[in-house]
C-alpha cells in the first residue's frame, strides 16, 4: 500500500440505508480503520462487521443508535479475523438480544455469545434493505460478501478493498470468488476498508485483471534469459517489485509465494530444493509458451 489514503469521518452516512462506523482501528493493514456499516432504514436494522472492540468504535455505535433511535437485531460477521470480529462482546454488552451471525461459526461458540451460521444465499431482510449473504472464499476460508437488494450493491468484505489490493489465502480460490462476485451486482461496493467504490464490479474486474498481470510477470521472470534456471521467491520479488520500496518486499513475497504455488497446480512451475533453499522454475513445456 503506497498510495496516501483518504481521510474518513469516524461516522458517515453513505446511502439512505448505509451507515458506516469506523472500527477506530487505523494500521498498515486496516488502513483507515474496519469497516461496519448499520443498513436499513427503519428502528430495527443489521450490522455488518464489528471491528476489533475498540472503545472508539462502541462509542460510536452507541452514538448512531441514540441519534437515529434504533436497534440492532442482527450482526453479520464477513469473516473470522480478529479485526472483524473482536468488537462481537461489546456490542452484545450494550445490546444483549442482537443475533451474531458468521460462517461455520463454531470456533466462536460461547457461554456469553451464541453465533448462528450463514447460509449461502441466506437472505436478512429488514425495513429498507434486503441481504444476501454470497460465500466467497479466498482472503479467508469463512469469507461472505453481502448483496444489498435494493441498491445492486455489494459488502464486499476483505475480498475486495476501498484502496489497494487486498491479501488471501489461496490465489486459485480468491480468483474464483472474484470471478463470481464480479456479476452479482452492479452498482457500489462498500468494503471492509477504504472509501466506497462508486462503480464496484469494474473494480472487482480490474482486481482480477491486477492478478493475471502479476501471474504474468512471475512467468516472464521465470523464463527471461540467462543461465538462471531456478529461482528464489525475494529474487522474483526484487525483479517486479524493483520500483516500490524495500520495505514492501517482504509482505509482497507471501503474495509472490502463493502465485508460484498456484502455477505449481496448473503444471507451469515446479518448486525444488528444500526450506530455506526452495526455488523455483518453469516446467520443460511451458518455459517457450511463456516468453
Amino acid at each position: 500500500m503506497t498510495e496516501k489514503l483518504v481521510p474518513l469521518p469516524a461516522i458517515e452516512k453513505l446511502s439512505s440505508r448505509v451507515i458506516r462506523v469506523l472500527g477506530g482501528n487505523p494500521g498498515k493493514f486496516q488502513l483507515q480503520g474496519t469497516n461496519t456499516y448499520i443498513v436499513g432504514t427503519g428502528p430495527k436494522r443489521i450490522l455488518i462487521d464489528s471491528g476489533e472492540g475498540k472503545p472508539a468504535w462502541i462509542e460510536s455505535i452507541k452514538s448512531v443508535l441514540s441519534s437515529e433511535n434504533i436497534t440492532i437485531t442482527h450482526a453479520l460477521i464477513t469473516h473470522w479475523h480478529h479485526d472483524h470480529t473482536d468488537g462481537v462482546p461489546s456490542l452484545i454488552a450494550h445490546s444483549p438480544s442482537t443475533q451474531i451471525y458468521k460462517r461455520d461459526p463454531k470456533s466462536h461458540s460461547s457461554e456469553s455469545t451464541v453465533w448462528h451460521d450463514i447460509e449461502d444465499g441466506q437472505t436478512f431482510t429488514t425495513e429498507g434493505a434486503t441481504l444476501r449473504a454470497f460465500y466467497s472464499p479466498g482472503h479467508a476460508i469463512d469469507h461472505n460478501a453481502f448483496i444489498l437488494e435494493e441498491e445492486a450493491a455489494m459488502f464486499t468484505g476483505d475480498n475486495v478493498l476501498g484502496q489497494g489490493t487486498a491479501v488471501f489465502e489461496d490465489l486459485a480460490t480468491y480468483m474464483n470468488s472474484l470471478d463470481r462476485m464480479s456479476t452479482q451486482f452492479e452498482k457500489r461496493a462498500y468494503p471492509g476498508h477504504g472509501p466506497v467504490i462508486e462503480d464496484g464490479p469494474a473494480k472487482v474486474r480490474e482486481y482480477i485483471s491486477h492478478r493475471k498481470q502479476r501471474e504474468k510477470q512471475v512467468l516472464d521472470v521465470l523464463a527471461s534469459d540467462g543461465e538462471k534456471k531456478a529461482w528464489t521467491s525475494m529474487e522474483i520479488v526484487k525483479i517486479i517489485y524493483k520500483d516500490y520500496p524495500e520495505a514492501l518486499w517482504q509482505p509482497a513475497e507471501r503474495g509472490i509465494i502463493q502465485i508460484l504455488e498456484k502455477l505449481v497446480k496448473d503444471g507451469q512451475v515446479r518448486k525444488v530444493g528444500e526450506k530455506e533453499e526452495v526455488k523455483w522454475e518453469l516446467t520443460g513445456d511451458k518455459a517457450a509458451s511463456s516468453l
